[in-house]
């Protein structure tokens, strides 16, 4: 395992508010040629790939991998966020963005919240059991993977609103 300083640490923090922001761009224009639908499917795929890896990346002490790994899920989570309204508008229609957008942001950052305070209670909970500090992430990894795995099938199962339950142009 290595250590970094707090300089460093913080170094990093940056580097992936800067790959977040490039996610944003990068993801929702690609989003515009491939479709949504197969988006969130790279999503959900390469993050099993990325999130599964990363235990065994940090093991192996290979810091360069470790901090590529982060920053491509990085990418993902601000493509997320700058895909998501167009995905819904694909599924749901034009009219019933708002509403259902802003019922998936109290839902994000409901997991915003939570979603910390669970990683850090597992975390706690495996030092307390004799887990070394260096690995008290790894079980978080692989829940995570599972998370995703779910997504994916979730992903792959949904379908557009049929256009009956929709408001068209003409109906406005």
């Amino acid at each position: 395992m290595f250590k970094v300083s707090p300089s460093v640490g913080a170094g990093f923090v940056v580097l992936l508010s800067l790959f977040n922001l490039v996610g944003r761009f990068f993801w929702s224009s690609l989003s515009d040629y491939i479709g949504r639908k197969q988006t969130y499917m790279i999503f959900f795929g390469l993050g099993i790939l990325l999130y599964a890896s990363i235990p065994t990346i940090g093991e192996l002490g290979n810091i360069l991998l470790f901090y590529i790994g982060f920053c491509i899920i990085l990418t993902m989570y601000g493509g997320g966020f700058a895909t998501i309204p167009a995905y819904l508008r694909d599924l749901f229609g034009t009219m019933q963005v708002g509403a259902i957008h802003g019922r998936l942001l109290t839902a994000w950052s409901v997991a915003g919240v939570i979603g910390p305070v669970l990683v850090n209670y597992i975390r706690e909970f495996q030092i307390n059991h004799g887990i070394p500090k260096a690995q008290a992430y790894t079980v978080t990894m692989y829940i995570m993977v599972g998370v995703l795995i779910i997504g994916f099938i979730a992903n792959l199962l949904i379908s557009e609103v049929h256009r009956k339950y929709t408001i068209g142009q003409e109906q406005l």
